[in-house]
C-alpha cells in the first residue's frame, strides 16, 4: 500500500505541477485572446440571461432551464474548496496565492465559456431521448473516431474522481465539520446524508436542477453576508490586505507567526492549482450540466456558463481569502477549513465557527449532487443508459463510507484524477477553437 501511495503521490505532483499549470493558464490565456476578450466583455449579458433563462425555452431542446443547468454546476462547483481550498492555498502559499487564484478565474472564463459552447453544439440525445453532452461527446463528433480514445480517457478519469473529489472527500468534510462543532457522531452525517442525496438523485437531472436552483442562490447570498459582516468588523485592514495578495504575488513572503513563508512559485502553484479545484474551469465539467438545458444557441449557454467562474471564484472564493487576510489569522498556523472557521470566529466569537461550519455542510451537500451527475454522464458515456441506475445506487452507498473513513489516500487518488481530466479536455479545447470562435462570430453577427 505505500508503494501505491508513493506512487499516486509522484504522478500527483506531476499532474498539478508546473506543466499542468502553465497548460491551464496558457489554454484559457489563448481562448480569451482567440475570443478578443468577449467573456469579460459580456459578463453584464451573461447575467441578464441567466435571469432570463429562469424558465425553460422550447421543451424538446432540454431537460431542465438555463438557470437551473448554472445552479447544477454551481451546486458541484461552490464546495469545500471555496472554504478549505483558499485556506490551504493561504496557508502553503501565502496571501498571493489569491491574486494567482484571480488570475486563474480571469482567463477560466473563456475555458468555461468553450467548454459549454462545445458541449452543447455537440451534444446528442441518449436511448431515454435525453439530452447528453460534454468533453467525451465533443471530442467524439467533433474531432472524429481517431479520437475517440481521448473521450473515453476523459470519461474514465471524471467516472472514478467523481467518488472521491464530488461524493467521498465531501460528506467527510460535512462528517468532520459537525462532529467538532456540534459533536454528532460521524455515522449519523454519513447515513441522513445517504438517506437525502438517495431522495434527490434517484429522481434524476430534474430533480437535481429543481433542488440546485433552490439552495445554491441562498446558500452563496448567506455565506456572501456572513463573510461581508468579517469584512466590516475588520474593515480597517482591507487596505493592508490587498497590498499583502499583490505584494506577495510577486516576492516571496517571510516566516512569521505559525506562517512557515513561502517562495513566488508556491503562491502560483497553490492559488492556480486551488483555484482550478474551486471553479473546475478546464475539467470539463460545466458542459456536462449546461448541454441539459434548454437552449437552441450554444453561444447563449456558454455565456451563461461562464457565469459559475466567475459566482464561484472571483466572489465567493475572494470572500473567503479576504476573510482569512483581514483578520490575521493567516499567521496562526492553522490550515484548511479550521483556518477559515478562525476568521469567522473572530469577527463573531461564540458562533462565527458554528456558521462556517454549516456553511461547509450546505456546500459539500450540493457538490455531492452535482458531480452525481457528472460521474452518471461519464459511465453513461462509457456502458450506455444499463449503466445509469446502478451507477445511483453505488453512488449513494459510498455516501456513509466516505463520511467514517480515513480518506487521506483516497483525496490523493482523486486530486490526481482530477488533474487528469484537464489533459483530454484542454487538448479538444484547443484543437476545436476554431469551432468556438465561428459559433460566437456568428452569433453575434446576427445580433
Amino acid at each position: 500500500m505505500e508503494f501505491i501511495t508513493n506512487l499516486v503521490n509522484q504522478l500527483n505532483g506531476l499532474v498539478w505541477g508546473p506543466p499542468m499549470l502553465v497548460l491551464i493558464l496558457g489554454t484559457g490565456l489563448f481562448l480569451m485572446l482567440r475570443l478578443k476578450f468577449m467573456p469579460l466583455a459580456k459578463i453584464g449579458a451573461g447575467f441578464r440571461l441567466m435571469w432570463q433563462g429562469r424558465q425553460k425555452d422550447d421543451q424538446a431542446s432540454g431537460e431542465i432551464s438555463p438557470f437551473q443547468a448554472l445552479m447544477t454546476c454551481l451546486a458541484a462547483t461552490v464546495g469545500t474548496g471555496n472554504i478549505a481550498g483558499v485556506a490551504t492555498a493561504i496557508f502553503l502559499g501565502g496571501p498571493g496565492a489569491l491574486f494567482w487564484m484571480w488570475c486563474t478565474a480571469l482567463v477560466g472564463m473563456a475555458t468555461k465559456y468553450c467548454e459549454v459552447v462545445l458541449a452543447v453544439h455537440y451534444r446528442e440525445k441518449d436511448e431515454r431521448g435525453e439530452h447528453v453532452g460534454g468533453p467525451m461527446y465533443a471530442i467524439k463528433n467533433g474531432l472524429g473516431q481517431k479520437w475517440l480514445w481521448l473521450g473515453t480517457a476523459f470519461a474514465i478519469f471524471g467516472g472514478l474522481a467523481g467518488f472521491g473529489i464530488g461524493n467521498m472527500v465531501q460528506v467527510n468534510s460535512m462528517a468532520h465539520a459537525l462532529e467538532d462543532t456540534f459533536a454528532i457522531p460521524t455515522w449519523i452525517t454519513g447515513l441522513v446524508t445517504m438517506a437525502v442525496v438517495g431522495l434527490v438523485i434517484l429522481g434524476g437531472i430534474r430533480r437535481i436542477g429543481k433542488v440546485a436552483a433552490s439552495l445554491v442562490p441562498f446558500m452563496c447570498v448567506a455565506y456572501i453576508i456572513a463573510a461581508l459582516v468579517v469584512l466590516v468588523v475588520h474593515a480597517a485592514q482591507i487596505p493592508a490586505a490587498f497590498e499583502l495578495i499583490f505584494t506577495h504575488a510577486f516576492t516571496p513572503v517571510a516566516a512569521t507567526g505559525g506562517f512557515a513563508g513561502a517562495a513566488v512559485m508556491a503562491a502560483i502553484r497553490f492559488g492556480v492549482a486551488r483555484g482550478i479545484f474551486s471553479n473546475e474551469a478546464g475539467l470539463g465539467t460545466a458542459g456536462i450540466a449546461q448541454a441539459a438545458g434548454t437552449t437552441n444557441s450554444p453561444v447563449r449557454s456558454g455565456m451563461i456558463g461562464m457565469l459559475g467562474t466567475f459566482i464561484d471564484t472571483l466572489i465567493i472564493c475572494t470572500m473567503t481569502g479576504l476573510a482569512i487576510i483581514c483578520s490575521g489569522v493567516w499567521t496562526s498556523g492553522a490550515s484548511g477549513a479550521a483556518l477559515s472557521a478562525a476568521a469567522f470566529e473572530s469577527a463573531m466569537p461564540g458562533f462565527g465557527g458554528a456558521i462556517l461550519s454549516i456553511a461547509l455542510v450546505v456546500f459539500a451537500f450540493t457538490t455531492i449532487l452535482g458531480w452525481s451527475y457528472f460521474g452518471e454522464r461519464c459511465w453513461e458515456f462509457l456502458v450506455g443508459t444499463k449503466a445509469i441506475m446502478p451507477f445511483r445506487i453505488i453512488w449513494v452507498l459510498a455516501v456513509p463510507f466516505g463520511a467514517v473513513a480515513q480518506l487521506d489516500f483516497a483525496w490523493l487518488l482523486a486530486d490526481t484524477l482530477n488533474g487528469l481530466m484537464a489533459i483530454p479536455n484542454l487538448l479538444s479545447l484547443l484543437l476545436l477553437s476554431p469551432v468556438v470562435v465561428k459559433l460566437t462570430r456568428d452569433h453575434f453577427a446576427r445580433q
